[in-house]
């Protein structure tokens, strides 16, 4: 049986631009759209739980970090969807297999980190129980799952040419390199068995954020590079519209410096120095 091909999510928004992008996008990736609502719902659960339970995990309350994650997940997963409805008809077979499986990955991630946090215990770097490790070594099979489909949507949209012009084109590619790669920093953390260098997890840290005040924090550089997924592909789109002919070089020196500075908050977290220290 032949799978049917995605339609581009450009194409179709552009071919109907009073329809919402999210119809649009529903449309073009329904796996992805479908795991973003159920995300959403849960971090608006989070939400509403948030004043209503006191405990507290590593310093911060309970259902914080599930929100956190719920709405990271939601752009991700978003983001994703569309970017990659934007490959021609060649490549489409193998982004339905991606997004069907960073679909699951991310329900399996959300799953364990709200049971976990239902549990009134932290879902990372966790095995203090047969349940808690369970939970963290599902979540570090499904992370690996999801760092190898990404590698073969980089694949793709380097061998492929993305729909639209050359500016977003080479924000896709290069947002989505920079994305691996702020991914694998989750691999250093899960090797430190913790995200604070130069002292234990849970310390002073920014309000909402949580990222520790009194030494290095991973999580920084992590979460820049992660969301360079939005930011170089959103830098080449509207360079292109703006500066067409100089869009090119433009988005890469952009994504160089973007980078430099995932790779300067790395280096000072390693070190042991935070961020920001009130």
């Amino acid at each position: 049986m032949k799978t049917a091909l995605l339609p581009s999510a450009s194409r179709l928004y552009e071919a109907a631009p009073s329809r919402s992008w999210l119809a649009v996008l529903h449309r073009a990736s329904p796996e992805l759209s479908s795991m973003g609502w159920l995300s959403l719902a849960l971090g608006l659960l989070a939400l509403a739980l948030l004043p209503l339970d006191t405990r507290l995990v590593t310093g911060a309350p309970v259902w914080v970090k599930p929100l956190k994650f719920a709405l990271s997940i939601t752009s991700y997963v978003w983001t994703l969807g569309w970017l990659l409805a934007d490959l021609p008809g060649a490549a489409q077979r193998a982004v339905r297999r991606i997004s069907r499986g960073v679909a699951l990955s991310m329900g399996v991630e959300l799953a364990c980190i709200f049971t976990q946090a239902a549990r009134g215990t932290s879902s990372h770097y966790n095995t203090a129980s047969g349940p808690d490790a369970l939970a963290f070594g599902l979540m570090g099979v499904f992370i690996m799952v999801n760092t190898v489909l990404s590698f073969w949507a980089l694949y793709l949209v380097w061998r492929h040419r993305p729909h639209g012009p050359a500016g977003y084109v080479w924000g896709l590619r290069l947002g989505l390199l920079l994305f691996v790669l702020g991914s694998l920093l989750g691999g250093i953390m899960i090797r430190l068995n913790q995200h604070s260098v130069g002292a234990p997890d849970g310390g002073p840290g920014l309000p909402g954020l949580g990222w520790n005040t009194r030494a290095g924090d991973l999580r920084i550089a992590h979460f820049l590079g992660m969301h360079a997924l939005q930011a170089i592909p959103l830098l080449g789109w509207w360079l292109s519209r703006q500066l067409p002919r100089r869009a090119v070089g433009l988005t890469a020196l952009g994504a160089l410096a973007y980078a430099a500075v995932v790779a300067a908050l790395f280096w000072q977290a390693w070190l042991g120095r935070p961020w920001f220290r009130p």
